[in-house]
């Protein structure tokens, strides 16, 4: 072992740590350090927590959502306005939505947008199922949420392909929503400004 080197386990903590989204070197061994200097009970519920979600928490059969069970509680939700989706990239951007208070349609999360860089095409993603919700449901609207990056104007381009022979409305949400920006990471008066005044997408 090198003078710079943890030991061994707490090197495989910050490692693994590291490997999370926006977590760097060394914000992974600033968490790695706390968490060994926490009660130890706080490492096991944070252990426990993980296991748990990871055992419990899939995605929602009809709409991608997280879901406890086969359908989420939104898909389930009796109020909901059941003719218009709203079409996201990720599950944060639903939540995002969610706290304004102002959107009670349904929802269908991609996990993602098309990225031919990445090799992600229309294949990758949930598309078909889509479509098919929309024709069986008589959906009346479709709200396109995805984020007004290069990979988001592209995949939205590309729904209202898709989308437009089923003659429902289609709108895109975008006044105050920054360019490049993703939706989950947006403030909440920003996002219900932006589905408020929602426009209907012109060929």
């Amino acid at each position: 072992m090198s003078g710079q080197d943890y030991p061994k386990f707490l090197q495989n903590l910050i490692e693994e740590l590291s490997k999370l989204p926006t977590i760097g070197p060394k914000s992974a061994e600033r968490m790695a350090l706390s968490l060994l200097k926490a009660p130890k009970h706080r490492a096991q519920s944070l252990a426990e927590a993980i296991l748990k979600a990871r055992d419990h928490i899939r995605k929602c059969s009809i709409c991608n959502y997280f879901a406890e069970k086969d359908v989420c509680t939104i898909c389930d939700h009796k109020d909901r306005r059941d003719k218009v989706i709203c079409v996201v990239e990720y599950p944060q951007d639903v939540m995002a939505i969610e706290r304004t208070g102002r959107y009670k349609g349904l929802y269908h999360v991609l996990w993602g947008k098309l990225s031919p860089l990445e090799g992600i095409g229309p294949g990758d993603l949930p598309f078909k199922s889509l479509f098919s919700r929309i024709k069986q449901d008589g959906i009346k609207e479709i709200i396109i949420a995805t984020s007004s990056s290069r990979e988001g104007e592209t995949t939205a381009i590309y729904l209202k392909q898709l989308m437009s022979p089923l003659g429902a409305k289609i709108t895109r949400i975008a006044r105050g929503i920054p360019v490049g920006s993703n939706i989950g990471y947006i403030d909440q008066a920003t996002i219900s400004e932006a589905i408020t005044g929602r426009q209907e997408v012109i060929s």
